[in-house]
């Protein structure tokens, strides 16, 4: 995941295009393409990002499990995993996979008492986040994150994430 502090909200040269790809490779909770990839168009033009191409792949929690391990070296499945993908070779704007767990979202969900999607859409909101510099290991880093995820999630017209007392 990114760390380090958000990048500046300049929008990089060239046209202005956001193209989100939505891969759905699990069968644990039904959600619109079009609406997921909205959500991630918003939450990008609020943080003043006018290129990217982001890829959100919903899985399962063994799917997510398998990437956890591969990637990070962590068994288990966990919530979300970004991939930031920029370098030399794709020159301005973002680039980035988004790896989240729908049967993480649907059970988180029934722990709290919200809507399983709006649970997965935080996942990716939080995603999002990480590709543009935000850190949450730290916390004031944390604080600040969340602040961020509440405004995007409100920008988007999804309730804030609901959360228990803590960083």
């Amino acid at each position: 995941m990114a760390a380090g502090t958000p990048r500046s909200g300049r929008p990089p040269r060239g046209p202005a295009t956001i193209a989100v790809d939505v891969v759905d490779r699990q069968r644990v909770l039904r959600v619109g393409h079009r609406w997921l990839a909205t959500i991630v168009r918003r939450a990008l033009e609020r943080q003043r990002v006018a290129r990217a191409e982001i890829c959100v792949l919903l899985l399962d929690d063994r799917g997510i499990a398998r990437l956890h391990a591969r990637w990070l070296g962590i068994a288990g499945p966990t919530d979300v995993i970004t991939f930031d993908l920029a370098d030399a070779t794709r020159p301005g704007g973002l680039h980035g996979d988004i790896a989240v767990s729908a049967e993480t979202a649907v059970r988180t969900a029934r722990e709290l008492g919200c809507r399983p999607r709006h649970e997965l859409a935080y996942y990716v909101v939080h995603g999002l986040l990480h590709l543009t510099g935000y850190d949450d290991h730290e916390p004031a880093d944390r604080r600040a994150m969340r602040a961020r995820e509440r405004l995007l999630m409100r920008s988007a017209g999804l309730p804030p994430p609901t959360r228990r007392r803590g960083p």
